[in-house]
């Protein structure tokens, strides 16, 4: 497998620490509001990425925070903390708007049939490794005391900006345009570690330490969890772009400087999902969410395919259309599984192409557009009903659109009754056809709307007239 590493800027074969072994960590949302649409492509992506490592035979390891504490609505550590924030809005607790929001992300998950991580860890419940990092980069000098707070100083490294492919000088104005500067930092990139006095006022949860009490930074909190469950080597960490500075850089910076060697080996990045407005976000105070999608009869399945069908180091642009045009391609898909036969043998060895093929486009950069288009050219190939079943129930191990699931409930639905129902149904097709022969239109208008109120659908052909139940 071949993957787009944001740390060289270069596709590189996927190498592991432990051959045959992946320790994959990907960042998890701040539970202060629902997750939106666009929060969501990424957690979609990052788990075709761990279920295609699986599907390859892989030993794969996730690891995954929830963010309860320390995310400021700045990410330069400015501003309000955003769990404070919803907890203001919805006059809740801290707590409460956590575990709700919490519920809320993995019920969005499961709609979207996105795989909980092996290990969900929550921010609040690492303290005591947040404060022995924190110590030993003090004690190493990586670390500073000033105005009550604990920062990292960023003029110890030989190089800061390790995903550079900006203007160093852009970045450090993008990130802090607009927001307070921080007097006690003594380099404008230092971030913090450790929150006492500074931001205490209206934090709800704090600690003790040996800094005073106070609460971690947002940064901290993935390089500990990472370094508990995954150990001292990462092979994989995964998050949307707009974390690739400064989160992800600052956590590189505390983690190898308390490490002492290489930390993570490959860096793997979502971009944006864009609306005609921009990125879509939060701040801005509207978004779309599963839920909506739902309420205006979307399966989210539909969602997923409409991620899949782009690239995922792409910006891809949303609108009702597209979303539209996705679920007319997620129909006619399962429709034309729906009808594929029980019978004929099943042949390995003519399925192999059609396996590469699928394979050859996972370990092309994940290129999912690739893998749906195999899994058309399955459905137009000249196999058996038996291969192609077989082969689309291996290759949704990885897409994940419960594809044969949904074509056996179609086709169950449009199953014809047995026995007197079948039988009423037929006479009255053969009524509405005299009717018609008669040239009785009304007639045979009627006959027509009472199969459909009694969920009957007539399909008229050259052949005849079928139906189906809808």
């Amino acid at each position: 497998m071949k993957l787009y590493n944001s740390l060289s800027h270069e596709k590189e074969d996927f190498k592991t620490h432990e051959p045959g072994k992946v320790s994959m960590y990907t960042c998890g949302p701040t539970v202060y509001h629902f997750a939106h649409i666009g929060n969501l492509r990424s957690y979609i992506m990052e788990d075709v990425l761990e279920k295609a490592l699986r599907w390859e035979g892989y030993d794969v390891l996730r690891v995954m925070n929830i963010t309860d504490v320390g995310h400021l609505s700045s990410d330069a550590d400015t501003g309000e903390d955003k769990m404070v924030k919803g907890a203001k809005r919805e006059h809740k607790t801290v707590l409460e708007i956590a575990q709700y929001y919490t519920d809320a992300f993995f019920d969005d998950c499961a709609k979207l049939n996105i795989k909980t991580p092996d290990v969900v860890q929550p921010a609040t419940g690492m303290i005591p490794e947040y404060i022995q990092v924190i110590t030993k980069l003090i004690d190493t000098g990586y670390a500073y005391l000033a105005g009550g707070n604990v920062y990292f100083d960023t003029s110890k490294l030989g190089q800061y900006y390790v995903f550079n492919d900006h203007d160093v000088e852009a970045l450090e104005v993008g990130v802090r345009e607009g927001v307070e500067e921080d007097e006690n930092k003594r380099n404008k990139n230092d971030f913090v570690l450790w929150f006492t006095k500074s931001k205490f006022e209206d934090q709800a949860l704090k600690w003790d330490s040996p800094w005073g009490v106070g609460y971690p930074g947002w940064h901290i909190e993935c390089s500990c969890i990472s370094m508990k469950f995954c150990g001292e080597y990462l092979d994989l960490h995964c998050g949307g772009i707009d974390n690739a500075f400064p989160h992800h850089t600052n956590e590189i910076a505390q983690s190898e400087s308390y490490l002492e060697h290489p930390w993570c080996s490959h860096w793997f990045h979502v971009h944006h999902l864009n609306t005609a407005g921009g990125k879509m976000s939060k701040s801005k105070g509207e978004f779309l969410t599963v839920s909506l999608l739902e309420e205006k009869g979307y399966d989210p399945l539909v969602y997923r395919l409409f991620c899949l069908q782009s690239h995922y180091r792409k910006a891809l642009t949303f609108s009702w259309e597209n979303l539209d045009n996705a679920a007319a391609a997620y129909d006619k898909l399962v429709r034309r599984i729906a009808a594929l036969g029980e019978d004929g043998p099943a042949d390995a060895a003519a399925q192999e192409p059609l396996r590469q093929q699928f394979q050859d486009a996972l370990d092309n950069d994940l290129n999912t557009s690739l893998a749906v288009t195999a899994l058309y050219d399955v459905l137009k190939a000249d196999v058996s009903d038996a291969d192609k079943r077989e082969l689309i129930a291996s290759f949704d191990e990885v897409l994940g659109l419960k594809l044969l699931e949904h074509a056996a409930a179609l086709a169950e639905k449009d199953a014809a009754p047995a026995g007197e129902d079948a039988a009423a149904v037929e006479a009255l097709i053969a009524q509405r056809a005299e009717a018609k022969a008669a040239k009785n239109w009304a007639e045979a208008d009627r006959i027509r709307d009472e199969l459909k109120a009694q969920g009957i659908e007539l399909i008229d052909t050259k052949e005849g007239t079928t139906w189906k139940r809808v």
